[in-house]
């Protein structure tokens, strides 16, 4: 018997929920929340998008059982899945929830409630269905990531660096990661001087990606170290270019 998710005492498919809103609407019904492991927890909280959908499912004789997937992109690009059982022990009995890591942990669980052990089940095929939120080009690590942009941008001193506008985006950076860019060498110049260049790539509350290019050099008067920030690597190449040969 086929059961549409939107009236198993469930949200719909499309829910306009944002992933930390669902996530605590499912952990506060589930009477065993409290045995997820810290970990998964800690993985969930940087969640960037979920989907959620009926797996399987049973009615007979005024006893349910289904089950449903319940899934988070993360920041990294990976995805964690909780499996969600709900049930009743007794005909006209109110629903129970409880939620599991891993299907072997839900099969022992459904083992344990008083179907027919003839109950068969329809299950579906799972189709995962992100919204608009792409998966991340990098491999970014959940911190105060709207921090470290605003220090960023603090000490560049470069007189075209990124304004108020890229500033305001920043403060919704979730997580970030920083990588030494290689590639289209720098003139050299004088002998001694420095150079070196940075992605500092943001992943923002919506799912966009924003990159900032920061140049480390000591092609100034006294030689002394500069930090300079560019929205763009072609603007940051650049910069070192001109640095390099005003100096040479």
């Amino acid at each position: 018997m086929s059961v549409p998710y939107e009236t198993a005492a469930h949200e719909p498919h499309e829910s306009p929920e944002s992933p930390e809103e669902h996530l605590a609407r499912l952990l506060g019904r589930a009477l065993n929340s409290f045995e997820l492991p810290d970990e998964t927890i800690r993985r969930l909280d940087s969640a960037l998008a979920h989907d959620s959908s009926l797996h399987s499912a049973h009615h007979s004789a005024g006893l349910h059982r289904e089950t449903y997937r319940h899934t988070w992109l993360l920041v990294d690009g990976s995805a964690l899945t909780l499996w969600e059982l709900v049930h009743n022990s007794a005909p006209g009995s109110a629903p129970q929830h409880e939620v599991y890591v891993d299907e072997e942990e839900l099969r022992v669980a459904t083992t344990r409630l008083p179907m027919p052990p003839d109950a068969a089940d329809f299950e579906l095929p799972v189709t995962v269905q992100w919204s608009s939120v792409p998966v991340p080009r990098h491999a970014y690590v959940p911190d105060d990531s709207a921090d470290h942009a605003r220090r960023l941008l603090r000490r560049a001193e470069n007189p075209d660096r990124p304004g108020a506008e890229t500033a305001a985006l920043l403060r919704t950076a979730c997580a970030h990661q920083i990588m030494q860019a290689f590639g289209r060498p720098c003139r050299a110049g004088r002998s001694g001087l420095c150079f070196s260049l940075y992605e500092h790539a943001f992943l923002l509350r919506d799912g966009e990606e924003v990159s900032l290019w920061e140049v480390e050099h000591t092609a100034t008067p006294d030689g002394r170290h500069m930090c300079e920030v560019y929205t763009t690597e072609d603007a940051a190449r650049d910069a070192m270019e001109r640095r390099a040969a005003q100096v040479s």
